[in-house]
């Protein structure tokens, strides 16, 4: 490799450019821009304080890889940046430094979301290390305060220090802003250091990889090796980004394909991953289920995943609608794992008939949500399964639960996690589930959950008072936060029931009053309507708590 030093100014005039050995790229494999508005004028105040900002990685290729431009006037929305089409012309693609480099271009030659980088000419006066000294900020123009100029005026302009300086100071007077002695000389010495950090000295180094003039030291294999070792030392790309690297060196729509069914999955509240999908796609293709880079080093894999994808896409898209549709699982917050969700997938991808007239999948999501069943590392446990799966040729929920024990994992819950379940509770719109399973039940949706409702109503319980011994007074709450959201004081409620001059805070005995009792047999309710008193609360959830533990015995195991 050959150490290069540039100028900032020089090192943003080639990007894009071809003119410049072919223009300095960004290839197909790098992830999109992440930085916010914060890092980069971070970067900026890094730069004049003369910090070092590290080493960049390039390569020189005459390789036909995809690229990428950078991207000037960059909006959040629209960040993949334009592609390039791949030629054997000589150019230079960026490994490890688009961010900084990125950074850079906007400042110096676009915009982010409208707005330009603006320098406050009068900051720079003693801070801490960690704080900022030379403030930067991204304004529209029309907007921009008295002594903040847009900074790439000041880094392109072909003026010499005074010429700048005394422009700077006549547009101020003009404006109405008139100079102290000391200002003026903080202006000036921040025109001398932005000269000296952008224009003169050469602040950008970087190790350049040249496949031209040594193709047998840098072929296209060891580059993308070289890419994942630099990227992956500290945080700044996690597994599944390192794996897209490796899948967009022979996949060029790897990423769009991947964020695609990613958006489409979790467009109703649900949370998968990229790590989550890359995950499957191993298990699908009998790779087993330990999600590791060298697996996608493999020869053949990648080239299968590309070859295969609407049909991975379409299997983790068919279980994520039955997720969502036929069961009361409505969002992120009620499943805790979606490893759970791998061999519902595996099933429906090899015998998607047979997977799709499966009984009582719903029953084995839920019970092994609850129970945690694919907590921890789960990869065995998901490796027996579709083993079990292939040797069924489908998903039989029972031979499924009989895995779940067999590795050492458990169906159970003991009775103190489960009446912990209560209000608020991620847990509990698992729950319900189980709870409201075997009859026609729509939720209401709140936040895309089902709309869980006290009893006893909230607001009823908190005003209950008791007395206190220190003064004589009925001023001690008499119901802790903890016994008003237990889960024998909940029920599920239709949007009918809660809406609008429903339930609400009605006192049970007045809300269960023209109820019939197969209402209350649906909400396990006591017969007994005595104990709907307000002042019953505490016999009612101790004969509510038997009629649970009933209701819920398969679950449970005796110890607490």
């Amino acid at each position: 490799m050959k150490p290069i030093s540039e100028t900032i100014r020089k090192i943003v005039g080639f990007l894009n450019n071809p003119a410049h050995e072919g223009g300095i790229w960004l290839p197909n494999i790098q992830r999109n821009f992440v930085w916010n508005k914060d890092q980069i004028t971070r970067l900026f105040d890094s730069i004049l304080r003369e910090y070092p900002i590290s080493t960049l990685l390039i390569w020189k290729t005459m390789s036909d890889t995809p690229r990428r431009r950078f991207i000037d006037h960059y909006r959040r929305a629209h960040d993949h940046g334009d592609f390039v089409p791949g030629d054997q012309t000589p150019k230079l693609l960026v490994l490890d430094g688009q961010q900084r480099l990125q950074s850079l271009y906007i400042g110096l030659k676009g915009s982010l979301e409208g707005r330009e980088l603006y320098f406050d000419l009068l900051s720079g006066f003693d801070a801490p290390p960690d704080d900022i000294k030379y403030r930067f900020a991204f304004h529209v123009p029309a907007t921009a305060p008295t002594g903040h100029i847009k900074f790439k005026e000041l880094v392109f302009s072909d003026e010499t220090q005074s010429e700048a300086r005394e422009r700077i100071i006549e547009m101020m007077g003009k404006a109405g802003r008139t100079l102290q002695s000391s200002e003026v000389k903080q202006l000036e010495s921040n025109v001398e250091r932005t000269f000296h950090t952008f224009r003169d000295r050469e602040m950008i180094f970087y190790q350049l990889l040249d496949s031209i003039d040594r193709p047998r030291l840098y072929r296209e294999d060891d580059v993308v090796e070289i890419f994942i070792r630099a990227n992956s030392g500290g945080t700044k790309l996690g597994k599944s980004e390192l794996l897209y690297s490796l899948l967009k060196a022979s996949w060029e729509e790897a990423r769009e394909k991947l964020d695609e069914l990613i958006t489409e999955l979790n467009r109703t509240g649900f949370a998968y991953t990229q790590d989550f999908v890359l995950k499957t796609c191993l298990t699908l293709l009998e790779k087993g289920a330990r999600y590791e880079v060298e697996k996608f080093r493999v020869s053949g894999v990648r080239e299968s995943i590309e070859e295969r994808w609407e049909k991975i896409a379409a299997a983790i898209s068919e279980v994520a609608d039955f997720v969502q549709g036929s069961t009361f699982i409505c969002t992120d917050k009620a499943l805790p794992s979606y490893l759970a969700l791998i061999p519902l997938i595996y099933a429906h991808y090899h015998f998607p008939e047979k997977s799709k007239q499966a009984k009582e999948r719903d029953l084995y999501l839920i019970r092994t949500s609850l129970c945690g069943s694919f907590g921890g590392s789960p990869d065995s446990l998901i490796d027996a399964a579709v083993k079990q799966i292939r040797q069924d040729q489908g998903f039989d929920c029972q031979q499924q639960f009989a895995i779940v024990l067999d590795q050492n994992r458990t169906l159970h819950i003991t009775q103190d996690r489960f009446f912990g379940m209560g209000y608020g509770s991620a847990h509990i719109h698992l729950l319900l589930n189980w709870w409201y399973r075997n009859f026609n039940y729509t939720p209401v949706y709140k936040g895309g959950l089902p709309q869980v409702d006290h009893i006893f109503p909230d607001s009823r319980l908190r005003s209950i008072k008791m007395l206190n011994p220190e003064n004589g007074r009925m001023s001690l709450q008499k119901y802790r936060a903890a016994e008003r959201n237990q889960l024998a004081n909940c029920m599920l409620l239709t949007r009918d029931e809660n809406g609008s001059g429903q339930k609400t805070d009605q006192p049970p005995e007045q809300w269960f009053a023209d109820k019939d009792d197969d209402y209350l047999e649906r909400h396990i309710i006591p017969r007994d309507r005595s104990l709907l008193r307000m002042d019953r609360f505490d016999d009612f959830v101790e004969a509510r708590k038997l009629l649970l533990l009933e209701k819920f015995q398969p679950l449970l195991v005796n110890k607490t």
